[in-house]
């Protein structure tokens, strides 16, 4: 370890989970661990957390990447900024889990059946969507 290396890594109580997910190098960008955190993909603690939640040292993390892979692993230290792969390793310690065939064919299921319940799009409907629920609603009434 190089000696601003040392530095960074630092005693620190607690930090955002985004931000030591994207430092710890688990997500590319921060917003991409805002968006696994807003989609309920990590748990801290057993516990579904907001971007925002305070993490410490010993706290046990689930995350959930595509295709029902799990990494679950346990917070050891806080770092105030981002460090190279080596070292960031060091930030955590990933704990196996065993997962039967079966188990693993039912999370493939499960993450498929997900992805096609997901709404297309966010926000409000667009001129030709909302002409289609207008006739849906017109014509599918039974008190009319």
């Amino acid at each position: 370890m190089t000696r601003d290396s040392a530095n960074a890594v630092i005693a620190m109580e607690s930090q955002r989970l985004d931000k030591w997910l994207k430092i710890a190098r688990l997500f590319k960008t921060r917003a991409l661990a805002t968006a696994a955190c807003d989609e309920r993909r990590v748990k801290v603690n057993g516990q579904v957390a907001k971007p925002a939640k305070e993490i410490r040292p010993g706290d046990r993390m689930t995350i959930r990447h595509g295709g029902g892979n799990y990494i679950e692993l346990k917070v050891l230290k806080l770092c105030q900024r981002s460090l190279s792969g080596t070292l960031a390793r060091e930030l955590y310690e990933l704990q196996e889990r065993e997962t039967s065939p079966e188990e693993k064919e039912l999370l493939q299921l499960f993450a498929q059946a997900v992805k096609q319940a997901k709404p297309k799009y966010k926000g409000r409907p667009t001129k030709k969507e909302r002409r289609r629920i207008e006739y849906l609603r017109k014509n599918t009434n039974p008190w009319r």
